[in-house]
């Protein structure tokens, strides 16, 4: 889906955002402007209407490092990775740039991450939002701050489900189901939704520094409330560390999964040792028996068959009695 969205006060105390025609003009006093999916000619057209260059989707995905964050006529062009798809098994990180001038905010992006569309319905209701551009940035990125948290904390209670299922089993019905199988599986999706976003946080992280300090509020905003970038910040290092909790808790289950994989097959192995130890001495006895040596007396005994049976099933059953005496079964 291809379209501009122009986000405008309106009625003095909130923002409201309307698809921008293909024809028609930026309206003035337009304080953000999304881009989603743009084409070239939407690209030239903010480009005139802001005297800005606006970065294409090849641009974003090979930029350098060092080219994430600069300032280039005055305007500050940021990318950071965002957390997309979150309401998924598996969420995606999708690469949005942000571009901040004095007169507008700019997104340029082509996913559709979930914190754009809470932080529109936020900044739609009365008070939801600072009527500047760097109002506007700063409640995205709180929204988006917010989505990741959220997404961990379904990772957090997922991870307490499978943990409490793994360990409150008992091991038949454990290794029926496969349930050992199925939450290795689930720790190494869990772990790569976590990892992402560890990413989208450190370049959350990275973006909200250079905001920190290189914004400059301009002479007709210095009576509006400055953003607070510090608290933002304070948000993303939360996450970062219930992100790394959230690991070591998943390296534990996993640690703890392998050790419980290996007592079944431990339990199996000794199963077989027993079966073995067990079946030894009747194989004597019939080995013995199944010699073809003419001098046995035992072969003309009108009652040696039975009294074979039963010295194989005497001797099979004392083992078996000595391991339970044991409690090695």
């Amino acid at each position: 889906m291809l379209m501009i969205n122009t986000i405008c006060p309106q009625h003095g105390d909130r923002l409201v955002r309307r698809v921008l025609p293909d024809e028609e003009a930026i309206p003035k006093g337009a304080i953000w402007v999304d881009l989603l999916n743009p084409t070239p000619a939407e690209d030239k057209k903010i480009e005139t209407y802001l005297g800005i260059s606006i970065p294409t989707r090849e641009e974003m995905h090979d930029l350098e490092p060092s080219e994430i964050i600069y300032t280039e006529n005055g305007a500050h062009y940021m990318t950071a990775r965002i957390i997309c798809q979150s309401d998924t098994e598996v969420p995606k990180l999708a690469d949005v740039t942000f571009i901040l001038t004095e007169s507008a905010l700019i997104t340029v992006r082509y996913d559709e991450p979930g914190a754009f569309t809470i932080f529109l319905n936020r900044a739609n209701k009365p008070g939801g939002c600072g009527l500047e551009p760097a109002a506007v940035i700063e409640g995205l990125f709180e929204s988006i701050v917010d989505r990741a948290a959220e997404v961990l904390r379904g990772v957090g209670d997922r991870i307490d489900l499978r943990s409490r299922r793994i360990f409150e089993a008992r091991g038949s019905k454990v290794e029926q189901g496969g349930a050992y199988q199925a939450v290795i599986q689930k720790i190494g999706q869990y772990e790569h939704i976590i990892s992402n976003v560890r990413e989208s946080m450190v370049s959350v992280e990275r973006v909200l520094l250079f905001l920190s300090a290189n914004f400059k509020r301009s002479k007709k905003s210095a009576s509006a409330v400055a953003p607070e970038w510090r608290s933002a910040i304070r948000d993303v290092q939360a996450i970062e560390e219930h992100a790394t909790f959230l690991t070591s808790k998943l390296q534990f289950m996993l640690d703890a999964t392998l050790g419980l994989v290996g007592l079944e097959q431990n339990k199996i192995i000794k199963l077989f040792s027993v079966v073995s130890v067990v079946m030894m001495p009747p194989t004597l006895i019939a080995s013995i028996y199944g010699m073809n040596f003419k001098a046995m007396p035992e072969l003309e005994w009108a009652h040696g068959y039975p009294m074979a049976l039963a010295m194989m099933v005497v001797f099979a059953v004392l083992p078996y009695l000595f391991f339970r005496w044991k409690k090695w079964l």
